[in-house]
């Protein structure tokens, strides 16, 4: 039975969470390749289910193969599987334009917001 996917567990110790968060590519590696893969899928899934480390979730899956990601977290398991197979220039992680605020219009009363993707 695959864990609730809305379960605030983090599956490693916060010092391991932290490690991993700061860590550039090649220290990640080595990390991730000291945590077995069924807490790294189950890492993968804990990090997916943020925004803020969305992102960082698909790169853990990419560790993990299709059936183990599937036992972890069923269905979320075979999407994140597939998002880490994407090229990272496709991947619609919701990381690849911010939007800014910008304001509009040559007349100084004239205050309408527009939203700029950048």
């Amino acid at each position: 039975m695959a864990p609730d996917l809305y379960d605030d567990h983090c599956p490693v110790p916060l010092k391991t969470l932290g490690a991993i968060y700061r860590a550039d590519e090649f220290v990640l590696a080595d990390l991730l390749d000291t945590i077995p893969e069924e807490t790294r899928a189950r890492l993968a899934v804990y990090l997916y289910g943020r925004s803020h480390t969305h992102a960082l979730g698909i790169h853990v899956a990419s560790t993990c193969e299709a059936e183990v990601l599937r036992d972890a977290s069923g269905v979320v398991g075979n999407i994140l599987y597939n998002l880490s197979r994407q090229p990272p220039t496709k991947r619609s992680d919701g990381n690849s334009a911010k939007a800014s605020i910008t304001l509009a219009g040559s007349r100084a009363g004239d205050r309408t917001i527009a939203w700029a993707a950048h």
